[in-house]
Parts: C-alpha cells; structure tokens; sequence
C-alpha cells in the first residue's frame, strides 16, 4: 500500500525561534491525535534544517525536508545549497521544480533531472513538483504538459530509483489563489500521472507511487480530496504555517 503523505511547505517564511516553535507544537499535536499510518513531513527554510531534524528525533510520523537543492554536487555557488549539505543534517525530503521555482527561477524539465539524479545520489527523497498554468489549462494543453514534465524530468530514472520519489500536482492557477481545483479534476489528472507511471514502469510501481495534491488545500476542502481514488495527501502551503490546520489536514487520514 502507497504512503499516506502530508508535506508542509514553509516557502520563505518564519525566523529561526519562530519555526522552532511551529514544528514543536506539530510535533506535540501529531503525537496526541494521528492515528493512522500516515507521514507528515515539513519542508522548511535550510536555517532550520538542523534543528527540525533534531526535534523530530523518536517522531515516527514526523519528517523533515529541504526546499530545493543545487543540481552540482559542489562547487563555486555563491548562495546555494547542495544534497549532500541536506543529507548530512539527516533531512530526508527534498521539494524540487516547484511551480515558484519554475516559475521565478527559470528551472526547466532539463535541469531537474539534474536536481533529481544529485538529490538521488545524495539519499534524499525528492517530492518531484508538476502542473499547469491557467493559460496551459485554457488551452488545453494541461495534459501534455504534465506528461512533457514526468518524462523530460524523472522518466529517465530506472524503477528503483522512481520508486524512491513522491509526485505532487500542482494546478498552478489554484496555488496562493484561494481557488482549488475540484476533487473531480484534481483526480482527473491524479489518474492521468498514475496512468503514465504505470506505462513508463509497470502497474505495480504506479500502484505504489504516492502522489500529492499541491493545489490551496486547506482543512476544509482537504477530506473530499483525499477521499479520490488517486489523491494520496497534499502539498501544503499556507495552512502549514498553522499547527492547527496543517495536523487537521494530516488527520484526515486517521
């Protein structure tokens, strides 16, 4: 059975004490009330990265990952930060080609197979981000995208290697927008990805692949969209900034 997944994702915000003190309270929360098997992981800024990991020590459920990651091992980077850097504070997680990345940063399907190989390499587990703009969607071309990112970004990874990633869809015309995608065509492209997956690698690496819905999910709207056949978890943005949101959206899997 695939894991039940809910990724917090911090973007840039929170000081050291301040996110320190968000992780504790999630922490203490998804001890007392998580039941299931499901995994919450945050995705913090770097400075936190230590820490984070250091209180999720003994925390099964919780795990903690990084936000992106340079495609070199090394190197005269001035500013950024490497896997093995990651990997050596014992992060497990790493977020890469999110649409803001894609989008501020000119990161395209080439360089994050790069990302991905290194972060691969590194032990990171990549939390691989793909979706459309409104404009690709209104045109039609939704589809043909997703798959253009799935194939130039990880496909060319062999199944142990694909098996080690987690997928996140992001409706990019849904994302900081407070529109959401219905449940209906959150699994309409949910089913589409696993579809591709499962023509790339096989039925049963599709069937165990996890892929998240990245798209204003809030704990409101976050039990009928988990409730789809495809829709493994989420990619949180902003509720992950409240303890309490971000644990009711995780608990929905209880």
């Amino acid at each position: 059975m695939r894991k039940k997944i809910v990724a917090g994702n911090w973007k840039m915000n929170l000081d050291y004490n301040e996110g320190l003190s968000l992780f504790s309270e999630v922490i203490n929360m998804v001890k007392d009330e998580i039941t299931g098997n499901q995994q919450a992981v945050v995705c913090s800024p770097f400075i936190h990265l230590h820490s984070l990991v250091q209180l999720a020590k003994g925390y099964d459920k919780v795990s903690v990952g990084a936000q992106n990651a340079h495609q070199a091992e090394s190197g005269a980077y001035t500013g950024e930060i490497s896997a093995k850097m990651i990997k050596s504070v014992d992060a497990e997680y790493v977020i890469l080609g999110h649409s803001e990345r894609r989008q501020y940063f000119g990161e395209d399907n080439a360089l994050l197979a790069k990302k991905t190989d290194t972060a691969l390499k590194n032990g990171l587990k990549p939390i691989f981000c793909i979706g459309e703009t409104l404009q690709e969607r209104e045109a039609n071309q939704h589809f043909d995208i997703i798959k253009s990112q799935l194939v130039e970004g990880v496909f060319h990874l062999d199944e142990a290697q694909f098996s080690l990633l987690v997928i996140a869809y992001e409706p990019v015309w849904a994302i900081g927008t407070g529109v959401t995608a219905s449940s209906d065509q959150a699994q309409e492209i949910h089913a589409f990805i696993r579809k591709e997956i499962a023509a790339k690698y096989g039925q049963e690496v599709a069937d165990d692949t996890t892929i998240l819905y990245g798209g204003s999910c809030n704990p409101k709207n976050a039990p009928e969209l988990f409730a789809c056949a495809d829709i493994d978890g989420g990619l949180i943005g902003g509720a992950s900034l409240k303890s309490r949101d971000f644990v009711d959206i995780v608990k929905v899997f209880n």
